[in-house]
């Protein structure tokens, strides 16, 4: 089942189109690296599946049309600088988040744990570490059980043991059913998504399992193959 699909997606800043007529498809219950380096369209794609980029062609986004107000408690965003406010602490953070998308403060309670920030909900925002911040940014975007997750760059500036947990994490909501698309121009962690959308320069390079682009382009590792879908499409 399809809960992304694209059909000559484009969007157009002034004068320069940032993406060029896109198709493409993203199946629910994965994890899809939407992979590529900076400035190549990736935040720009995100915005759009959650209903804060204008666009023109086709847009679905689990089965209504992107942006669709019906869609707003159904997708959880992270955006790529953490929008949670330094001078409260965890708890008032993901208290006040829940109270205005109309969420029970039992359920924010359980959102805290998921994150596994128990132990710091009573600590200011601002002292938390980077892979703290995301964290709580991650426990905003879980409040209301969304069906999908769009995470732009989560784990950008994070230590290597800070990632891998932040990934386990996606895992697990992976297992629960949830949809998650997260961008990254960091190759190594294209590695753990099942499914790769490739882009580079607003123009999509791949869409499918990353074993099948390994099997394409008869490479080992998702930067080679990268590479070798630029060469073949130059």
């Amino acid at each position: 089942m399809n809960a992304i699909k694209a059909q000559k997606l484009t969007v157009q800043r002034a004068k320069s189109e940032v993406l060029h007529n896109l198709d493409m498809t993203i199946q629910s219950g994965t994890i899809t690296g939407l992979i590529g380096p900076s400035g190549s369209g990736k935040t720009t794609l995100m915005r759009a599946i959650v209903g804060v980029q204008k666009y023109k062609g086709e847009l679905s986004v689990l089965d209504s049309p992107a942006g669709s107000a019906s869609l707003r408690p159904r997708i959880g965003y992270v955006t790529q600088s953490p929008a949670v406010y330094d001078d409260l602490t965890v708890r008032q953070n993901i208290h006040y988040f829940a109270r205005v998308a109309g969420v029970a403060l039992r359920e924010a309670d359980a959102v805290i744990t998921a994150v596994q920030l128990e132990d710091r909900q009573s600590q200011l925002v601002r002292s938390l570490s980077g892979g703290q911040r995301a964290r709580v940014s991650l426990a905003v975007a879980l409040l209301g059980n969304p069906d999908m997750l769009v995470l732009d760059e989560p784990t950008v500036g994070l230590d290597p043991i800070l990632r891998n947990e932040l990934w386990d994490q996606f895992a697990e909501l992976a297992r629960q059913g949830k949809t998650l698309v997260v961008s990254s121009h960091v190759m190594d962690e294209a590695e753990r998504c099942s499914e790769l959308a490739l882009i580079r320069d607003g123009r999509l390079l791949w869409n499918d399992s990353r074993q099948k682009l390994l099997e394409k382009t008869k490479t080992g590792s998702v930067g080679d193959a990268f590479i070798a879908m630029i060469g073949g499409a130059a």
